[in-house]
C-alpha cells in the first residue's frame, strides 16, 4: 500500500515543539513578524533548490508562513510584494468564504433554489429541472448544468443548459460559481467587493478587488493579502480574537467533503487525503488523494496559471504560489503537489523523502513532467503497466520483461494521466504524472 510522504519527522516534530497561538500582522501596517527557516532545521541550499523550481516555472511569488510568521518569501520575474496579482480560481475560495458570511448573517440559505435570487429562466433548463438547483449545488460544482457547451465560462441563459439532474454530476464548470456573485448581490442588496470589504476586508487588512473579466468576477492583490487570508482560514474563520465566520458548521462543510462523487472537493475548496478524486474537463474517478506529497489534512485554492492557496491546519502553517502559466490546466494540481516536493526536502538531514514509497517497493519514474519517453526503474518485477488519460481510457499498455524499461509517450497529447502497474506479486500501485 502507498505510503503518503510529508516532511521529515524531525522537521514536523520541531514544528510542533515551537506551534503557539498564532500570529496577525497589524491590519493597518506592512509589518510582518518573521521565523528564521534555521529555526526548522531547514538548509539554504535546499532553499535556494525550491526558489529555482518556481523561478524556472513561470512564478511570481512564494510564500510560506508558520504560526502566522513569514519563514519564507521571495518574488521572482518582476514582481515584489506590493505588485497585485490574479486569483484565478483560486478566488473561488473566497466566494465561498462569502456565501457562508450570508447564510450566518441570515441573507440566505444555501440549500434555497438558486431561481429565488436569480429569478425563473436563468437557465435554459425546465422550470422543473431549474429548481431543483441550489446554492448548495453551485458550491459543490453538481448543478447538472453541461460544461460541455462551446464557453463553460459563458453566463447567458443560452449556455446554461442541462446535463444531469441538480446533485447527480460533479464537472468542473465556472459559469454556476461565478453566478453565486448574482446570488450575493440580490440576498445581501450589496455587490461582492462592498459585501466582502465590509466583512473580510476592512478586519483582517486585506487589499484587494473583484475585477470583471469577460463573463468572469477574478479576484485581485498582493501575495501577502492572499496570505491574510489563508491565516483567516487557517483559525477557522477568526482574526485575531475577532471571530469572523461564527458558522462553524458551515466552514467545517466548506473545508471537507461535501457530496459522493468527487471526494476531494469541499465548497470550492479542493481537499486531499480522500480515497479518490476528480478532475476538470473529465468524468473519471481516480484511485488515491490528490496529492501525494502534502499532509492528508491539507486543503488548497487552486487556480488556473498555478495560483496556490495551501492550507494545513496540523502544522500552522501556510504557502501561497502566484504566477503565469506554467501548462494549460485549468487547476495545476500536480505543479502544486511538485512545490510540495521540494517543501519535503527542505530538512538539512532529508534523505529523498519526496520520492514515492512503496514499502519495500520502490517505483521510480523520470523525467517529470514526462516527455517523449518514459524511464521506469523497479525495486521489484512489474508484469504490467497502463497509462491512463483523464478521460479514464487505457491510451499505452506494455508487459514489461525486466525491471527497468521505457514507455514511448511522443505521441501523446499533453495533459494529466495516470500510470498504473502490476508488480509480480500481484502489487497494483498508481503514480500521477503530466506530460508537457
Amino acid at each position: 500500500m502507498v505510503k503518503w510522504l510529508f516532511f521529515t519527522l524531525m522537521t514536523w516534530g520541531s514544528l510542533s515543539a515551537f506551534s503557539q497561538n498564532l500570529y496577525f500582522p497589524p491590519t493597518e501596517s506592512d509589518e510582518w513578524d518573521t521565523l528564521s527557516p534555521q529555526r526548522y532545521h531547514w538548509c539554504d541550499t535546499k532553499i535556494d533548490s525550491l526558489y529555482e523550481f518556481p523561478e524556472a516555472n513561470n512564478t511570481k511569488a512564494f510564500l510560506l508562513l508558520i504560526d502566522g510568521k513569514i519563514v519564507l518569501e521571495q518574488y521572482f520575474n518582476g514582481h515584489d510584494a506590493n505588485a497585485s496579482w490574479y486569483w484565478a480560481s483560486a478566488g473561488k475560495s473566497l466566494t465561498s468564504f462569502m456565501v457562508g458570511l450570508a447564510q450566518q448573517d441570515g441573507y440566505l440559505s444555501i440549500y434555497d433554489a438558486t431561481s429565488s435570487y436569480l429569478g425563473n429562466g436563468w437557465t435554459s433548463c425546465s422550470p422543473e429541472q431549474e429548481e431543483k438547483i441550489t446554492i448548495r449545488h453551485q458550491l459543490t460544482m453538481t448543478s447538472g448544468l453541461d460544461d460541455g457547451v462551446t464557453d463553460p465560462h459563458c453566463t447567458d441563459v443560452a449556455c446554461l443548459t442541462f446535463k444531469a439532474n441538480a446533485g447527480e454530476r460533479w464537472a468542473y464548470h465556472n459559469a454556476p460559481y461565478t453566478l453565486l456573485d448574482g446570488v450575493i448581490e440580490a440576498a445581501t442588496g450589496m455587490s461582492l467587493n462592498v459585501y466582502t470589504n465590509l466583512k473580510v476586508k476592512t478586519v483582517t487588512g486585506m487589499t484587494g478587488l473583484f475585477v470583471p473579466s469577460g463573463y468572469n468576477n477574478v479576484f485581485y492583490s498582493t501575495a501577502r493579502s492572499m496570505a491574510r487570508f489563508g491565516l483567516l482560514i487557517l483559525n477557522n474563520g477568526d482574526w485575531n480574537g475577532r471571530p469572523i465566520m461564527t458558522d462553524q458548521n458551515y466552514f467545517h462543510e466548506m473545508t471537507h467533503q461535501s457530496q459522493d462523487l468527487n471526494q476531494s472537493y469541499g465548497y470550492l475548496w479542493w481537499l486531499n487525503g480522500y480515497d479518490s478524486f476528480m478532475i476538470p474537463q473529465s468524468q473519471f474517478v481516480f484511485p488515491g488523494p490528490l496529492f501525494t506529497n502534502a499532509p492528508t489534512d491539507s486543503y488548497a485554492a487552486m487556480g488556473k496559471n498555478g495560483q496556490f492557496l495551501n492550507v494545513v491546519s496540523g502544522k500552522n502553517m501556510i504557502w501561497i504560489r502566484m504566477g503565469d502559466a506554467p501548462d494549460n490546466s485549468d487547476v495545476p494540481f500536480l505543479l502544486n503537489d511538485q512545490i510540495w516536493g521540494y517543501l519535503n526536502e527542505l530538512n538539512c538531514h532529508s534523505v529523498g523523502i519526496a520520492e514515492t514509497d512503496f514499502g519495500k517497493n520502490q517505483i521510480r519514474i523520470s523525467p517529470i513532467p514526462i516527455q517523449e519517453t518514459i524511464n521506469i526503474t523497479s525495486d521489484e518485477k512489474i508484469v504490467l503497466s497502463e497509462l491512463i488519460n483523464a478521460q479514464g481510457q487505457i491510451v499505452l499498455r506494455t508487459h514489461p520483461k525486466n525491471w527497468n524499461f521505457e514507455i514511448e509517450t511522443s505521441n501523446l497529447l499533453p495533459g494529466f494521466y495516470i500510470l498504473r502497474f502490476k508488480t509480480g506479486n500481484g502489487h497494483h500501485h498508481s503514480i500521477k504524472v503530466i506530460k508537457n
